[in-house]
């Protein structure tokens, strides 16, 4: 019967040679020992359970016969010939004869092998949730937290301490109920429930968006008694989609105002030009004066532009003439205002090139802004004076560049345009209200002379 037992099982005699041993002792220890021969225990060698060599003398056998005393459950490592190792407990029984006297022992050996692996794994399960960045929460079939990993306390600010206790709830946002409910529902069915995008609250109620995975916990009859649920952070992620969609949204609409003034300027240039080369010349310096604004912008990413920038660009073709003076504090106009006043400005500087100020080599133009207003928005006066031209003429019909001043730059900016035509050189005066995020004033900058690089001032 011993010899069936699946169970190691070996004898010793008080001396503690061994002399007898089951099939089960020799397919754990990986070997035959000789019978009478070899003490203590049949092994190659044997190892503390923290994995240091223990002599065969210090054995549970060995303990056991030399202390008169059983040992129950001592844990030990066997390694095989081969090296294998195998982790076992050791219950020792001692025997006598009738009189009392001790004449051997029996050591059943159990094989814990997978007990180990099992706990090894377990630990290492717990390792790994614990010191996740992920949330990983504990609950029960009845909404109560029964685990909180580190990375719940990261992500949803509450301690364990705080959170194990208590119901899941507390983290779930009103309008978000009916959404558990049915998380729940599949997960009693013993269903997985894979990254739903949801919000979850934090401590201070505060939302936070996660990608949720539910699974259910078993018993080992296969019974749901839980549910795990992974949380990841998914703010960031959110964030960029929701920057994307501006963006994509901003560019659209970017696009068809870009595409919506390049048609007007094609309508108005072809309306009003005398030859087809006029209109061709005249077309291609608006699109690039457009494509200068669209550049400045671009490298601030869109926000705002500094009217010195835009007022030197729209200026660059001329700016070897020397005849520019450019004075005023910082401003930041947004998008529209910037491109409305950057076509107005090339409008200005066409014309003075062709009739007015720009077109002798005595002539000069004065570029001066000025801020008024509080903290709630500011009103932006720009004022453009040309002298030294030949005597102006107020013209027989208005053209587009008179058109793009009086009417839509006016409109743009949300004020009032004025061009006025003195026999000393136009003079045009812009008049915008500007939202307080759009200005900014450095008391340092004003008064300030600003010229377009040149050899000489103007």
């Amino acid at each position: 019967m011993i010899e069936a037992l699946p169970g190691a099982l070996y004898t010793t005699d008080a001396a503690g040679r061994i002399t007898s041993y089951n099939p089960a002792a020799a397919e754990l220890w990986g070997r035959l020992p000789k019978l009478g021969a070899e003490q203590w225990c049949g092994s190659n060698r044997l190892y503390k359970p923290d994995g240091t060599p223990m002599p065969h003398d210090e054995s549970p056998m060995a303990l056991a016969l030399k202390e008169h005393r059983p040992i129950q459950g001592a844990e030990a490592i066997a390694e095989r010939p081969d090296g294998g190792r195998v982790p076992f407990l050791a219950y020792v029984t001692l025997l006598r004869d009738p009189s009392g006297v001790i004449t051997g022992a029996v050591n059943m050996l159990v094989d814990i092998t997978e007990r180990k692996r099992a706990e090894e794994l377990a630990l290492r399960l717990a390792a790994i949730v614990e010191t996740s960045d992920d949330s990983i929460i504990g609950v029960d079939l009845n909404g109560i937290i029964t685990s909180w990993n580190q990375g719940a306390e990261r992500l949803l600010t509450y301690t364990a301490e705080e959170a194990v206790g208590t119901p899941v709830s507390m983290l779930i946002p009103p309008d978000r109920r009916d959404e558990e409910r049915s998380i729940v529902r599949r997960v009693q069915n013993g269903e997985h429930v894979d990254h739903v995008e949801t919000v979850r609250l934090r401590k201070d109620g505060s939302p936070v968006w996660v990608s949720l995975t539910v699974s259910p916990l078993k018993d080992p009859q296969g019974n749901v008694i839980g549910a795990s649920r992974i949380g990841r952070d998914i703010t960031e992620r959110r964030r960029g989609e929701e920057h994307r969609r501006i963006l994509i949204g901003e560019l659209n609409h970017r696009v068809k105002n870009t595409l919506a003034k390049v048609q007007a300027i094609a309508s108005q240039t072809l309306r009003n030009a005398a030859s087809v080369e006029e209109a061709r010349m005249s077309f291609e310096t608006r699109l690039i004066a457009l494509a200068k604004a669209h550049d400045l912008l671009t490298r601030e990413s869109w926000e705002s532009a500094d009217l010195t920038d835009i007022v030197r660009d729209a200026l660059e073709l001329y700016a070897g003439a020397n005849r520019f003076r450019i004075d005023g504090p910082v401003v930041r106009l947004g998008p529209e205002p910037a491109l409305a006043i950057a076509m107005a400005l090339h409008e200005l500087s066409t014309n003075a090139a062709k009739y007015g100020a720009l077109s002798r080599d005595d002539g000069c133009i004065d570029i001066v802004w000025r801020l008024k207003g509080d903290a709630d928005g500011r009103r932006l006066s720009l004022r453009w004076a040309e002298r030294g031209g030949p005597p102006v003429v107020p013209p027989q019909r208005k053209g587009f560049g008179s058109r793009l001043l009086e009417r839509a730059l006016a409109q743009e900016l949300g004020g009032e345009v004025r061009v006025v035509y003195e026999p000393t050189g136009v003079i045009c005066m812009i008049e915008a209200f500007l939202l307080a995020d759009e200005t900014k004033q450095q008391n340092a900058a004003i008064g300030e002379i600003r010229n377009v690089p040149s050899d000489r001032q103007g």
